[in-house]
């Protein structure tokens, strides 16, 4: 946890962004996998942690906005509890541990409410329990969630301070090592789920867990690839899009892309290189004041320049972004924020994250998936991560229905059907002058990244 006192500032900032009423913040409950009492590993609520650092089951934090005097609700471990799980902490200390002025039992938290029903704020329900334990708490009596507590609290967490930075770094640190360990225990032959399996391992070993379910595969056009079921080959790209957790559960996300055999060839590096610039010419565009919509936008122009370069893309360069030809190769946003969640805030709304109010998200295929549009802000940590991907089926659709033929070489696009994708991520801080990328340099460029596997080899 962090002090006691970086909780209680933050729960007074908090309540001088409101004007009346009280806060309820509920934590999270474990979640049985299959059956009541074998439950996946706990993962407590985001906006809980951000507010009191609290990392146990079974909580729930009430704020008074007025007084900005908080009240935890918990119970201590019956003797049977602890039995089975051991002990932990006592509901008194933790409040003092998170700066909590108060502490009652659970059993009272319903009452207390009812004592205070004039203005209860709270957050967006993101998981089905959560919901029916606020309905039932609320006697189904509630107007929804505050939209002016979810706006406040997004004004709040957008903006790192220097320890959570720390965290984010600390996640990096653990991070790094996963992508070294992919680049170099690739070969052809290799299973993928032998890759995520070492990733996975590392992170247990060094006490973390993931950020997000590890993304793996030579079938890397596939933006969220799960399944690690393909033996590689020679002549196939890895993607490997991973992040791990730091202590306090901040989160990292990187993506490394690598050829099976440890060298680039001719049409790899072409490509490769086309996503290189799409990244640095995004990376001039993250400094406070800068839209990240006109920042995905210019990396879409880097990659029609590139690929018409290339043949497999036609006619004029910004009409043909202004139409979204595009996004049949870059169907994705340029990047999101960064927190306590990998996509950041994200249950709060991702509109009301990444938009302001007076522009709403574009409904063209591509620019649609854009979480992130504002302009930036000091403290700000986002991801920029580019990529070009050939679909197969998603080409199928497009050529089918005779989509942007005027911008896209179709016949061209054949011998690139099982290229794959290529996807390059970092993690940056925006600073007071521009940015900087947070955490260990991992291998970035061709030469970098064949080095690197190359070590394994000699």
């Amino acid at each position: 946890m962090f002090s006691a006192n970086t909780y209680q500032n933050r729960r007074n900032v908090l309540c001088e962004k409101l004007n009346e009423g009280i806060i309820l913040l509920p934590g999270n409950n474990p979640v049985p996998m299959n059956y009541p009492s074998n439950w996946l590993r706990f993962r407590q609520d985001s906006n809980f942690l951000y507010y009191c650092g609290l990392d146990h089951p079974h909580l729930n934090l009430v704020i008074d906005v007025k007084t900005s005097e908080s009240t935890l609700f918990g119970d201590d471990l019956t003797v049977d509890e602890i039995v089975w799980e051991g002990e932990r902490t006592k509901v008194s200390e933790m409040a003092q541990l998170a700066g909590i002025e108060h502490w009652l039992p659970s059993a009272e938290l319903q009452s207390f409410l009812k004592d205070h029903n004039n203005h209860i704020h709270y957050l967006p329900c993101y998981r089905g329990d959560q919901q029916i334990f606020v309905d039932g708490l609320l006697n189904g009596q509630s107007k929804g969630a505050s939209k002016e507590l979810i706006q406040s609290v997004i004004q709040q967490r957008s903006i790192k301070t220097d320890e959570e930075i720390a965290e984010i770094e600390a996640a990096l640190q653990v991070t790094a090592e996963f992508h070294k360990i992919a680049m170099q225990s690739t070969h052809p032959g290799v299973k993928e789920q032998s890759i995520v399996g070492q990733i996975e391992g590392h992170a247990l070993s060094e006490g973390r867990r993931l950020a997000y379910p590890v993304i793996f595969s030579v079938r890397g056009e596939i933006l969220h690839m799960n399944e690690y079921n393909n033996v590689m080959a020679g002549g196939q790209l890895a993607l490997n899009d991973s992040g791990a957790e730091s202590p306090l559960h901040y989160a990292s996300d990187i993506t490394r892309t690598f050829p099976v055999s440890g060298k680039f060839n001719d049409r790899q590096k072409e490509i490769y290189d086309i996503v290189y610039d799409m990244q640095e010419a995004a990376f001039t565009y993250c400094a406070p004041g800068k839209s990240y919509k006109e920042a995905h936008l210019e990396a879409a122009t880097i990659a029609v320049r590139g690929l018409k370069k290339l043949g497999l893309m036609k006619g004029d360069v910004d009409e043909a972004v202004k139409a979204g030809a595009h996004a049949l190769f870059f169907p994705h946003g340029l990047g999101h924020m960064l927190g306590l969640d990998v996509h950041d805030m994200e249950g709060l709304g991702e509109d009301l994250v990444g938009y302001n109010e007076d522009e709403g998200r574009s409904d063209q295929f591509g620019l649609a998936y854009l979480r992130l549009a504002k302009n930036l802000e000091p403290g700000f940590v986002l991801t920029v991560e580019p990529g070009i991907y050939f679909i197969p089926h998603l080409i199928d659709q497009w050529q089918s229905e005779g989509k942007h033929e005027a911008f896209i070489n179709y016949d061209a696009l054949e011998s690139y059907r099982d290229f794959g994708g290529i996807r390059i991520e970092d993690n940056i801080l925006i600073t007071e002058d521009g940015f900087r990328i947070l955490g260990p340099h991992i291998p970035r460029t061709i030469e970098e990244i064949e080095a690197e596997m190359a070590e394994n080899n000699a």
